[in-house]
C-alpha cells in the first residue's frame, strides 16, 4: 500500500472505501441529533420477528415508514444492522453486537416512563414531613388515615424535631413540609399556613389537687415538683411568664421525650406545661392554663415558591381542606383513654 494512503491529513489509519463511507455517516448524522425511541422499538420489532411487514404490523405502522426509521438508526449508529436478502432478513454482525444494548436503552427508557407516569399519578410518591416532636400524634390520626385512604400510592416519611432544625432541613431541602409552631415568627423566607390553636395546660396526675379547681392560674405549679420538657418550643416563653411574676419552680426530672415526662406525670413525680391535644399516657389529667392564657399556633410550614411534587400538592390541599376544629379537640380537666 502506497504510504500516502496509510494515513489521511490528521494522522488516522487509511480505511476502505465502505468502512470511509459509515465514517462519514457517523460525522453526518452527529449534526442531526440522537437516536429516537421509536427508531430502536422499530428495530427491536426486526430483530424479534426477522420479517419486516410483521414487524410494521407489531408497531402499528407502515412497512416503509419502518424501513426508513430503521435506516436512520443505521445512520446514526454508523453502520448496517439488517440484511435484507431476497425474502431473507437476518442481523449483521454489528447488529448482533449492537442489539442488547438497544434492548437495554429502550427498557431503560420504558422503566423511566413508567416511574414517571406513577410519580404523577401519586403512586409510589414520597413525602417528606417534619413533624415538630411536641405535636400530639392523637390530633393528626385522623386526618392522615383520611388523606392515606384517598391517596393509597403516597408514601410519607415522617421526620420529628425541633422548630429550628425542622427550619433548617426545609431550607435545604431535606423536607418537603412541616407541622411545628413557635412564640416568634418563622424565618421570612418560609410560608406558614395556621391550622389550629392549641391552649398550653398544666398536666397533673389522677387524684391531684388541681383536679378540684375550676380554674388553674400558671402561678398554680408553685410549690410543685416541676417536670421540664427539654424540647418544648415555649419552655422559654413560659419560663419568663413565671419570672415576671416572681415566682420559681422546682425541677425534678428533665427530658427530651415527650413519652417519659408523660410517664412521670401520670405516676405522680410532677407537673408540667403541656398542649392540650399533647396527652396520650393514661392517667395524664390537663387543665387549660389561665391569667394568662397561652396558645400556639400550629401551622403547616414550607419554602416559600418551591414547586412541589403532585402528591405535595394534594397534600397541602388536603390539610387546607380538613376540618381541625373537629379533629380531637380536648376538654378541661380531661384524662388520656387507656
Amino acid at each position: 500500500m502506497p504510504a500516502g494512503d496509510e494515513f489521511d491529513a490528521h494522522g488516522l489509519l487509511a480505511l476502505g472505501t465502505h468502512e470511509r463511507c459509515l465514517v462519514a455517516r457517523q460525522a453526518e448524522s452527529s449534526h442531526r441529533g440522537g437516536m429516537e425511541m421509536h427508531q430502536v422499538r422499530y428495530f427491536l420489532a426486526v430483530a424479534d420477528t426477522l420479517n419486516f411487514t410483521r414487524a410494521a404490523e407489531q408497531c402499528h405502522v407502515s412497512q416503509p415508514a419502518l424501513t426508513r426509521a430503521i435506516q436512520q438508526l443505521e445512520e446514526e449508529m454508523g453502520g448496517l444492522l439488517l440484511r435484507r436478502e431476497r425474502k431473507l432478513t437476518h442481523l449483521t454482525d454489528f447488529g448482533r453486537l449492537i442489539e442488547p444494548h438497544l434492548r437495554q436503552v429502550f427498557a431503560d427508557a420504558e422503566a423511566t416512563k413508567t416511574t414517571a407516569k406513577q410519580f404523577l399519578n401519586l403512586q409510589q410518591a414520597n413525602i417528606r414531613l417534619g413533624i415538630m416532636c411536641t405535636v400530639g400524634p392523637l390530633r393528626f390520626m385522623g386526618f392522615l388515615a383520611l388523606f392515606r385512604a384517598a391517596n393509597p400510592g403516597c408514601e410519607m416519611t415522617l421526620v420529628e424535631g425541633v422548630p429550628t432544625g425542622l427550619s433548617q432541613m426545609l431550607l435545604e431541602g431535606d423536607l418537603d413540609l412541616a407541622v411545628m409552631a413557635q412564640p416568634e415568627a418563622f424565618n421570612e423566607r418560609l410560608e406558614v399556613l395556621p391550622l389550629y390553636r392549641e391552649r398550653f395546660c398544666i398536666a397533673f396526675p389522677t387524684g391531684h389537687r388541681l383536679e378540684q379547681q375550676n380554674r388553674i392560674h400558671i402561678s398554680d405549679v408553685s410549690g410543685e415538683t416541676y417536670l421540664r420538657r427539654i424540647s418544648c418550643e415555649y419552655r422559654d416563653y413560659l419560663a419568663d411568664r413565671l419570672r415576671e411574676l416572681g415566682l420559681a419552680v422546682r425541677v425534678g426530672f428533665q427530658s427530651e421525650r415527650e413519652d417519659w415526662i408523660q410517664m412521670m406525670v401520670a405516676a405522680g413525680f410532677g407537673v408540667c406545661f403541656l398542649p392540650e391535644f399533647s396527652p396520650t399516657i393514661p392517667g395524664v389529667r390537663t387543665q387549660p392554663v389561665t391569667d394568662p392564657e397561652v396558645v400556639r399556633e400550629v401551622s403547616l410550614v414550607s419554602m416559600s415558591g418551591r414547586r412541589f411534587s403532585p402528591a405535595v400538592l394534594a397534600f397541602i390541599r388536603a390539610i387546607r381542606a380538613h376540618d381541625w376544629s373537629a379533629a380531637g379537640a380536648g376538654k378541661s380537666g380531661r384524662v388520656a383513654a387507656a
